[in-house]
């Protein structure tokens, strides 16, 4: 694996993030994919922003939060990266382990299979000679394809 900012990004997809912004903006999200201008893909992600307020000569400060979902967003804004949760842990993991039997769908109502022959004879209904249109494509037969139309 290569060296550098890409090879350390990589370790991170699936992880949970937290990315600060240059507008002072910050958002939380898990890491999808990146490319080579460090462009990030996020998803499930939500956005927390910080507003200043006065009051009398107090300064407030409360938090807005937006969900935002799946959102791609620019590296040359990315002022920060930070790991908030490791990946969840894999669907394989928290399935319960299978039991006795055979996996086979229910029925809804299709045409069950044709009871198998004996070895050497052909299947029920396939009998015989062959007949154009069984067991092939109507339009091929026997012989040269046609001519092509004239005028070539």
């Amino acid at each position: 694996m290569p060296n550098g900012k890409g090879s350390k990004l990589l370790r991170y997809v699936e992880h949970r993030l937290r990315i600060t912004l240059t507008d002072g903006r910050t958002v939380a999200g898990t890491f999808l994919a990146f490319d080579r201008h460090l462009n990030l893909v996020l998803s499930d992600t939500e956005e927390f922003r910080y507003i200043k307020g006065t009051k009398q000569n107090i300064v407030e400060e409360r938090q807005e939060k937006r969900n935002l979902g799946l959102i791609i967003l620019r590296g040359e804004n990315v002022v920060s990266i930070a790991v908030e949760a490791p990946p969840p842990p894999s669907a394989a993991g928290r399935l319960a382990p299978g039991g006795p039997g055979i996996a086979v769908g229910a029925g809804r109502g299709s045409i069950p299979a044709p009871p198998v022959g004996l070895p050497g004879q052909a299947p029920l209904g396939l009998g015989g000679a062959p007949v154009a249109g069984v067991g092939m494509p109507m339009g091929m037969g026997r012989g040269m394809p046609p001519p092509p139309p004239g005028g070539y």
